[in-house]
């Protein structure tokens, strides 16, 4: 057990929001006796990594909150699979299906995969998939089976209620033609099965109902049931107050939103929950994330590179400073992952609490050495020739030779994340040149020290070695240009390992033949 005085000191994000909310919400949740914190999701498009961000960075401040009190938690993961499909996404199949449907409820339109009964199941299986794989604890809630159901009908009668109140709330943040049509409540027509966004001319709340003007007809209805569904921003406030939310991470883009729906919440007669807002995902362009688009990388393709762990880790990393999600920032993510397992049974209480891997493993890393970087092994895919696992290790035990596979579970895997990475990305994208004379000289050089090298010698002092090369050669004032070079020539890219502790792995032998293949 952590001592207590630690907990309360650390600068670790998930602990700062802890300490936080555990102050300012003691008597709200005790009076429950839980805590009960909320991510959302919006089944128009498939989920992406940024929906599994929001599920993994309030997993890591639940482990934080059970350090320091000792009460339930739950974690409701919603989908609002009731909205009205707006647009069509550009990374599904059978878009015609999807174009016959537009403005239904998710949950009634039908799957364009022909996997379920409609989009929205679809997709919220989609998401309980990986987030089960992922082995988190969540309580999924279907925005359809929770109005259809009635169980947010006090709610939903408690909104019309305050309906002036909320209009009061809401108009100054609208546009004047909006203003003018806006209402909280958007009837679901009971003959097209659209979700209507509708002038609303009358409320009537003894009955519970209101009537709206669709066209040149008025139609009258209940609001509750399913009948009737709520503008998103009425939504979102109407669900902290029904659930008793305390916490909810969101986007950046959604503080504004959060704020309206804090001030919603206030005037439905309960505290609006603590609230994190987290900066946005971006692609290789620099381009927000988005789940109707599906650029940057998906879920599968990182678990198909590497392990969740790592993806685990690359989330708990400065949430408040926006992220590249591309294929190209996976070998990082991961030598950072190890490194940091690496580290952490060296390190004292407060040094783990600052280590990600106690945020990703609940406080229980695995224990292992780790005997080289990804990046490295990346390369060792590509100059060993190694096409399946069983040549690849047999490639490593030449190297360690009293190494098991069996004490390293880690490794084992990283071998078969290798092999994928390298053929899938990295393979494609070499683009290997020919020396100038200037290169080929330096080279021969370093082939010639070489070989008054020992075959196991230590990687720092094979990269002294490197580094005198170069500056014996002309770039004793921009090594960079020298290591560069080398990458270019030797590995066919841009960046590389360091070379020392390649060239210690690969062996000295083998080294040289590779850069002799080179400089022919």
């Amino acid at each position: 057990m952590i001592d207590q005085s630690i907990i309360q000191a650390t600068s670790s994000w998930p602990f700062v929001e802890a300490r936080k909310l555990v102050k300012e919400r003691r008597k709200i949740y005790e009076k429950k006796g839980k805590i009960t914190l909320q991510t959302g999701y919006g089944p128009s498009g498939l989920p992406h990594v940024g929906t599994f961000a929001e599920v993994a960075r309030t997993t890591m401040m639940v482990n934080a909150i059970k350090q320091i009190v000792d009460i339930p938690t739950e974690i409701i993961t919603f989908s609002d699979d009731m909205d009205g499909l707006r647009k069509i996404p550009d990374n599904v199949p059978n878009k015609e299906i999807l174009e016959k449907n537009l403005h239904k409820p998710l949950t009634s339109v039908p799957d364009p995969f022909k996997k379920y009964k409609s989009f929205g199941e679809h997709n919220n299986e989609m998401l309980k998939k990986f987030l089960d794989e992922f082995k988190f604890h969540y309580t999924f809630k279907s925005s359809t089976d929770t109005y259809k159901k009635g169980l947010f009908n006090e709610a939903l009668l408690l909104v019309l209620e305050k309906y002036e109140q909320i209009i009061e709330i809401v108009l100054p943040t609208l546009g004047k033609e909006r203003q003018k049509t806006y209402s909280p409540f958007l009837p679901v027509c009971s003959k097209t099965g659209k979700v209507l966004e509708v002038p609303v001319i009358e409320i009537k709340k003894k009955e519970g109902k209101i009537i709206y003007q669709n066209g040149d007809k008025k139609t009258e209805t209940e609001v509750i049931n399913g009948k009737c569904k709520l503008q998103w921003k009425v939504d979102w406030a109407m669900r902290w107050y029904a659930f008793d939310v305390d916490y909810e991470m969101y986007g950046k883009d959604l503080i504004e939103s959060a704020m309206l729906s804090s001030k919603i919440c206030q005037a439905l007669g309960k505290k609006s929950p603590n609230g994190f807002a987290y900066e946005m995902f971006l692609d290789e362009k620099g381009e927000k994330i988005s789940k109707s688009k599906g650029n940057g990388i998906t879920i599968e393709q990182w678990l198909k590179y590497a392990s969740p762990e790592s993806l685990s880790l690359y989330m708990y990393q400065n949430p408040k400073r926006a992220k590249k999600l591309y294929a190209d920032v996976v070998p990082k993510a991961v030598d950072e992952y190890l490194t940091c397992v690496d580290k952490f049974t060296g390190q004292d209480d407060k040094q783990k609490l600052l280590n990600p891997v106690w945020h990703v493993h609940k406080g229980n890393p695995p224990i292992e050495k780790s005997i080289m970087p990804f990046s490295v092994l990346l390369n060792l895919v590509g100059t060993s020739n190694a096409n399946n696992k069983d040549v690849l290790w047999k490639f490593i035990k030449k190297n360690k030779k009293d190494i098991k596979v069996s004490d390293h579970p880690i490794l084992d895997s990283l071998v078969e994340y290798a092999l994928k990475y390298f053929n899938d990305i990295v393979k494609p994208n070499k683009k290997y040149r020919k020396p100038n004379d200037k290169e080929k000289r330096a080279l021969q050089d370093l082939v010639k020290r070489l070989k008054d090298c020992k075959e196991r010698m230590d990687p720092e002092a094979i990269q002294t070695i490197v580094y005198s090369v170069g500056k014996d050669n002309g770039y004793k004032e921009n090594l960079r240009e020298w290591f560069k070079a080398i990458y270019e020539i030797i590995f066919g890219d841009q960046d590389g390992p360091r070379v020392g502790f390649f060239i210690s792995f690969f062996g000295i032998k083998e080294s040289i033949e590779l850069i002799n293949k080179y400089i022919k």
